[in-house]
């Protein structure tokens, strides 16, 4: 089980974020393929995202699986909602759907 404190700055993180992104390593140096993916979905739509690199820390590493209920990482938070990990978020890219709820949001600087 979780420390209740990791959860809570879990909590902390994803709600006062408009979207995060739970990964191995960082955007600009991802650790794993599925976190690669991650971030270049997220840049190609062009929204500001709060990363968070799982590696530096265990406890939030074993802790957001817990907080989500979700096995594997890179995890997608949008306005505090977990949207999923990086096959529901390439699916949602390639349908439309990923920009559509970015933009229902009020998320995207659309021209």
């Amino acid at each position: 089980m979780t420390d209740p404190v990791v959860l809570d700055h879990i909590k902390q993180t994803v709600e006062n974020n408009d979207v995060v992104l739970y990964m191995k390593g960082t955007p600009t140096f991802p650790q794993c393929g599925f976190s690669s993916m991650a971030t270049k979905i997220l840049e190609i739509t062009g929204v500001d995202f709060e990363a968070v690199n799982v590696l530096e820390d265990m406890a939030v590493r074993e802790g957001i699986k817990d907080y989500a209920q979700w096995p594997t990482i890179p995890q997608l938070y949008i306005k505090g909602e977990f949207v999923g990990g990086s096959d529901i978020m390439r699916e949602m890219f390639e349908s439309g759907e990923l920009k559509t709820l970015l933009s229902e949001k009020g998320l995207l600087n659309e021209k």
